[in-house]
């Protein structure tokens, strides 16, 4: 297997769904530490690693909490209903499992009163199992959160499973972070792993405020226009290289960081793809507006299926993202 796959199957498996992160940072960290000066963690929750430098502020920003579900009341008979956690579609899930924070696994699935294509998320419900309110209780209580639990695999160079988006960009950030030990770059280099990203963006913002930036580059996943017959045209591929943001519904990006990336890109001998994402945003939107503005950009790995269980993305993409934004960051001709 991969250094790509070994990576995020250790940070992709541990607990932490949006305002949950602690296990995600704590793995993120140990992983993080001998590469970087300091790291902190601010009263979000942010991860904020620094790689010192005397240079321009370049912020690097993944967002590692995940879209999920939250126990919101039990039934006499122990099936637990729930709200999402982020965005989620109910188609899906059903018949999908979930994992509590303690280990509690169940099934999400729906009532059969509504007919099939009628389904709301108020139609779903977890079982656990339980045989009743309070057999139910002792393992799950309101106000707990559960993941999604579904196998993770490399094939054919290709990573398969839950939340690549977003701890396949963290990985990008750690394999970033790899290439750039034992180089002294000028630049100050603050590395970010964000909290809240699915809940508004949140984490991204009071980061920003409290480093300040010249630069700020979001580094997430982006959706593919290469599956059949797909009702909006995206020139994205999976395997076609990392994608550098133009725009998406929540953000213009800075040209000229737009084209110091693409630079960064060909200096590597890798070819990059252009992302005009149509619907949804990233932490780009968040960074660019935090104080007097920062001039932004965004590097995206291409991946099918996001917000399911079952996200697909391919290894190379990866490895190449890491390589172009670790060019970037040591580069002085960030701002020509």
């Amino acid at each position: 297997m991969s250094k790509v796959f070994d990576l995020w199957k250790e940070i992709g498996g541990a607990f932490g769904p949006s305002g949950r992160e602690d296990a995600v940072r704590e793995a993120i960290a140990a992983a993080a530490g001998d590469y970087v000066d300091d790291i902190t963690t601010d009263a979000l929750g942010n991860l904020i690693c620094r790689k010192k430098g005397s240079g321009k502020k370049l912020l690097f920003a993944a967002h590692m909490d995940s879209i999920g579900v939250v126990a919101t009341y039990i039934d006499e008979k122990g099936f637990i209903r729930f709200s999402q956690v982020g965005g989620l579609f109910h188609g899906d899930l059903i018949n999908i499992q979930v994992r509590f924070a303690n280990g509690t696994r169940g099934v999400i699935s729906y009532e059969e009163k509504p007919a099939f294509k009628d389904l709301t998320m108020d139609n779903l419900f977890i079982d656990i199992g339980a045989g009743s309110r309070e057999d139910a209780a002792r393992m799950v209580q309101i106000g707990d959160f559960a993941v999604f639990e579904a196998l993770r695999f490399e094939q054919n160079g290709v990573l398969c499973g839950p939340y690549l988006d977003n701890r396949i960009g963290c990985v990008t950030l750690l394999l970033m972070l790899e290439q750039l030990s034992g180089q002294q770059s000028e630049n100050d280099l603050y590395f970010v792993f964000t909290a809240q990203e699915e809940v508004g963006l949140r984490g991204a913002g009071a980061a920003a405020f409290a480093v300040e930036p010249d630069v700020a580059i979001a580094v997430d996943v982006t959706d593919t226009g290469d599956l059949p017959e797909r009702k909006t045209p995206m020139a994205v591929e999976l395997g076609g290289g990392p994608a550098v943001k133009v725009m998406d519904r929540s953000v213009i990006c800075t040209p000229a960081v737009c084209a110091a990336l693409e630079r960064a890109a060909a200096d590597c001998g890798i070819s990059v793809q252009r992302e005009i994402l149509q619907f949804g945003g990233t932490d780009t939107a968040m960074l660019q507006k935090t104080g007097a503005g920062v001039q932004v950009g965004a590097v995206s790995i291409p991946t099918r299926y996001i917000h399911s269980p079952s996200e697909l993305c391919a290894v190379s993409d990866v490895e190449q993202a890491a390589a172009l934004l670790a060019r970037f960051a040591a580069s002085s001709f960030i701002m020509q």
